[in-house]
């Protein structure tokens, strides 16, 4: 019986062993990657200098006098995901919200499928569709000179995060514990308010989670956005051609050298940096709504 009891024992140090190492593994990465846009990318923003680098209005790393301002792809990496959050985290939010609480089973089946499989689609498709259907669509409708715009990217991304926001949130809107709508229903409230006012803040930190991730995948996309933004230089405007981070680093890694090669990785490394931001940020939100 003591052997027994050792054995299973010698087992679970074993198993938490390596799933020890494991994570240590993926905390390595993240510290390498960290460690890495670090260094590649602070001597050129010590060159050029930070206020230039972050707020100067023209991208012009060619010409003679090279101008090296990335206030354009930030503003428009932000007011893209923005957009695409503003319309697909509701569509998203609701769309779980039946998922999971609503919709019959046959239903929930074939939506759900098709969830999955928005997720599966890679981002050239997505980038390939709104070129061919998108791009055109806005050019006639608004009657502007090119449909490659702000407006065609929000509208990209909005439909790439929806499965991020989807999937996330219907599983932890599952998870809420029956007692807890049952308690709320023998209380006289509908259906409706007791998802909305009970299992929807039950599970708030998983909706919270999917929204970051729907963050993640806006900001870090890259393929999708340079094929229906235009890929211009330009200060954002809905209907005119843009540049996001990614799509900067994206277009001009393969030819750039020297300072130009180097901006793009001080480019990375905002971009990495802004993910972080927001990543901690609402972990702090969420931790303080949680101990209040």
């Amino acid at each position: 019986m003591k052997k027994t009891k050792n054995r299973k024992k010698l087992v679970e140090d074993i198993v938490h062993a390596i799933f020890f190492f494991l994570g240590m593994i993926t905390v390595l990465c993240v510290l390498l990657i960290s460690i890495y846009l670090l260094v590649a990318g602070i001597p050129a923003i010590k060159e050029i200098g930070i206020v230039e680098f972050l707020f100067g209005s023209q991208w012009a790393p060619t010409y003679a006098e090279p101008a090296y301002g990335i206030l354009p792809f930030i503003l428009s990496s932000v007011y893209g995901t923005a957009g695409a959050l503003l319309l697909g985290v509701p569509i998203g939010f609701f769309t779980a919200v039946y998922l999971a609480k609503l919709a019959p089973p046959k239903v929930k089946s074939i939506v759900s499928s098709a969830v999955s499989l928005l997720a599966g689609i890679p981002s050239v498709v997505y980038g390939l569709v709104g070129m061919l259907i998108l791009v055109p669509a806005i050019r006639k409708l608004f009657h502007v000179p090119d449909g490659a715009s702000l407006l065609a990217a929000i509208i990209v991304l909005s439909v790439m995060v929806l499965p991020s926001i989807i999937n996330v949130s219907m599983t932890s809107l599952e998870a809420v514990p029956k007692e807890y709508e049952e308690g709320s229903l023998a209380l006289g409230a509908t259906q409706i308010e007791t998802y909305m006012r009970v299992s929807v803040p039950a599970a708030k930190s998983g909706i919270a989670t999917a929204i970051v991730l729907g963050v993640g995948r806006a900001l870090g996309e890259a393929m999708a956005v340079m094929m229906v933004s235009g890929n211009a230089a330009n200060m954002p405007s809905l209907f005119q051609s843009v540049r996001f981070l990614t799509t900067a680093v994206a277009s001009e890694m393969a030819y750039s050298s020297g300072l130009h090669r180097q901006a793009l990785f001080s480019i990375a490394l905002v971009l990495f940096l802004f993910i972080m931001l927001i990543n901690a940020g609402l972990n702090l939100i969420l931790k303080h709504k949680k101990e209040g």
